[in-house]
C-alpha cells in the first residue's frame, strides 16, 4: 500500500501562491495515476488535478485539470523524492478547500472514487 502525507497549505491572500507537496512511501509514485482533490464545507470532494502514464514504456505523462483551476495550477512529480506537487497561482477566495492527494491505478481520471489511497489533507485558506 501507499502512504501518503500532504503539507504547505495556509492561509493567504486572493492572487498569492502556495505550492502543496504530497510525499509518498511505500510504493513509488510513478507506478501510480495521482491526483489532487478538495474539498469544502458543506460540498462534495472536487477533482483538482491528475498526472498519469501512459500504458506504454518510456512515454511521459500527461496532467488534466479542472476547469476552475486550469491556467493557474500545475501538477507534477519527482519520481526521485517519491513527491507529488501542485502548484497553485493565481489563488482565489473559491479555491478555500482541504486538499488531498491520492494515487490510483493506471485507469484513475477525476473521480474520486477511482483513486485507492488518500493523504490526511492539507489546509488552503484564500481570504479576500
Amino acid at each position: 500500500q501507499v502512504q501518503l502525507v500532504e503539507s504547505g497549505g495556509g492561509l493567504v491572500q486572493a492572487g498569492g501562491s502556495l505550492r502543496l507537496s504530497c510525499v509518498a512511501s511505500g510504493r513509488p509514485v510513478s507506478r501510480y495515476t495521482m491526483g489532487w482533490f478538495r474539498q469544502a464545507p458543506g460540498k462534495e470532494r472536487e477533482f483538482v488535478a491528475t498526472i498519469n502514464w501512459r500504458a506504454a514504456i518510456w512515454i511521459d505523462s500527461r496532467t488534466y485539470y479542472a476547469d476552475s483551476v486550469k491556467g493557474r495550477f500545475t501538477i507534477s512529480r519527482d519520481n526521485a523524492k517519491n513527491t507529488l506537487y501542485l502548484q497553485m497561482n493565481s489563488l482565489k477566495p473559491e479555491d478555500t478547500a482541504v486538499y488531498h492527494c491520492a494515487a490510483g491505478p493506471t485507469t484513475a481520471g477525476t473521480t474520486a472514487s477511482d483513486y485507492d489511497y488518500w493523504g490526511q489533507g492539507t489546509q488552503v485558506t484564500v481570504s479576500s
